[in-house]
């Protein structure tokens, strides 16, 4: 039985948001295997994710309506220990934004924005800030069936501040 089904939101970091749209039987170096076709909404792009390596592409389901307040909670409240240095720092904060786990990126960017309004943040930090908040716009934007402007006008609500 696959862990996915046609109809499912799911996310591959780094392509982002798509929808199972089913499982295709494809013959890779003389060998049949199944996998699951992600098409991504908007595009004509599709990515095709062997059925027994899923975890290992990082092929998670895409966050739930229920779990939308958490990650804004997050975006406000979340804090991370980063390093000091800056080369150690963007190493963590790269790793993280790969991972595509959304909780701790809406950690991450609760704790870059907390230190942009603390005391600005040098230009990498800022831009690490601005891929984690797309990212979460990008999924909560599919999750909630809105608009990408209307994701980023949860966040300011939720953050009580602009993000621009």
């Amino acid at each position: 039985m696959s862990e996915y089904r046609p109809g499912d939101k799911v996310v591959l970091p780094p392509y982002g948001v798509g929808v199972v749209a089913g499982i295709a039987q494809r013959s890779v170096a003389g060998s049949d295997r199944a996998y699951y076709q992600v098409d991504f909404p908007g595009t004509r792009s599709k990515a095709f994710v062997p059925v027994e390596a899923s975890q290992t592409t990082r092929l998670r389901r895409a966050l739930s309506d229920e779990q939308v307040p958490e990650i804004l909670g997050l975006l406000k409240e979340g804090r991370l220990p980063l390093p000091r240095q800056w080369a150690a720092r963007h190493r963590k904060t790269t790793e993280i934004l790969a991972e595509g786990d959304p909780f701790r990126i809406a950690t991450l960017a609760g704790q870059l924005r907390a230190w942009e309004v603390e005391k600005g943040l040098p230009d990498l930090d800022r831009q690490a800030l601005r891929r984690a908040m797309h990212l979460l716009a990008e999924e909560i934007s599919q999750v909630k069936g809105v608009s990408l402007d209307e994701a980023r006008a949860l966040f300011e609500e939720a953050v009580g501040e602009s993000l621009n």
